[in-house]
């Protein structure tokens, strides 16, 4: 097998650190699960078979001075972009040090500042005309940044979508859109949510280049991303890519897919589980050893116990801190 990493210009050391990104979301979000059926946190909203888009993408961006709008899935994306397992785990458990909203939103509604993360909101979509925003702003200061925004193919029937599309194309805005196309909005499959083949023949109809990719692979999610991301820094305008994947859990804790999903598809799905897909690649050009695999596994193991231990224990916001930033406070605090 030849080293597809290299010839994309990554080293061994970007591939595991895309691999322990993958693997530290998908140990969170089985965690979120047990803690969830523990009665011990509310909600959980999975990203598990999606992190190969998710990671491969966020590592063609770069993380120190890019924007991203994330959508509710996307514990891949923020991980790479600064988002700690503790951030996460106080999230779920919407304790007062929650970075996000300091225990007010569901999990998923990413936000953080210092790492350039957009707050999400829980009408799917919105994300999409706020990236479109902030690449405007960096177009007009000439601010050397672009932006990058996720969203699910069902969402890719929202309003918010077009007219972002739209404005993005017309004034050829530094930004990259990626559709996670996990093939069910919810409950309703693909086949009833648009009538064409690819979320990515719709970017013709707003002046960008679109593409369709494997989402189950991060290598070429990476090179796409990447080649669209620097076509953005070049003043070239937007690109659409469409990730297909897979989701390999519920659509949240509280959906019952056996309403929609045959039992034999998920299990077919579960073998071309992509962080188990990598692995093999990883192995397959001795990049990850058994040594290498276990030290990895262990460390992000220890870090998702960590996290688990110091979210339950952390305090909750005080019911009055609910009507923070609502009104005014005395002394002007907000």
């Amino acid at each position: 097998m030849s080293n597809r990493h290299i010839e994309l210009g990554l080293t061994d050391e970007d591939v595991l650190q895309m691999y322990e990104t993958m693997l530290m979301a998908r140990r969170l979000d089985e965690r979120m699960w047990l803690l969830n059926r523990a009665g011990k946190i509310p909600f959980v909203i999975s990203c598990q078979g999606q992190e190969a888009a998710q990671v491969g993408a966020s590592f063609a961006l770069n993380n120190e001075k890019d924007w991203i709008a994330p959508y509710y899935r996307d514990m891949g994306v923020v991980l790479h972009f600064g988002m700690t397992p503790k951030d996460l785990m106080l999230s779920a458990f919407a304790k007062a040090e929650d970075p996000n909203s300091g225990g007010r939103q569901m999990p998923g509604h990413f936000g953080q500042r210092k790492n350039r993360i957009l707050t999400g909101s829980s009408p799917v979509t919105t994300q999409l005309p706020h990236a479109v925003g902030v690449a405007l702003a960096a177009k007009m200061n000439k601010e050397d940044f672009i932006t990058f925004v996720t969203l699910g193919e069902g969402s890719s029937n929202q309003g918010d979508f077009h007219e972002g599309m739209n404005f993005a194309g017309v004034h050829k805005l530094p930004t990259v859109i990626m559709v996670e196309n996990n093939k069910y909005a919810i409950s309703v499959p693909l086949d009833k949510q648009m009538a064409c083949e690819n979320v990515s023949d719709r970017a013709i109809g707003y002046g960008m280049p679109g593409y369709t990719v494997d989402g189950r692979d991060p290598l070429t999610v990476y090179e796409v991303v990447k080649k669209a991301a620097d076509r953005a820094r070049n003043g070239e305008g937007p690109t659409l890519v469409e990730a297909v994947c897979y989701r390999l859990t519920a659509h949240s804790s509280d959906d019952d897919q056996r309403q929609y999903r045959d039992a034999a598809e998920l299990e077919d799905e579960r073998k071309q589980d992509p962080l188990l897909s990598f692995i093999h690649y990883l192995k397959e050009v001795n990049v990850l050893t058994d040594e290498k695999y276990d030290e990895i596994e262990e460390r992000v193991q220890k870090q998702v116990d960590e996290a688990t231990e110091y979210a339950e224990l952390a305090e909750y916001a005080k019911p009055e801190h609910a009507l923070r930033y609502v009104y005014e406070e005395e002394g002007g605090e907000a």
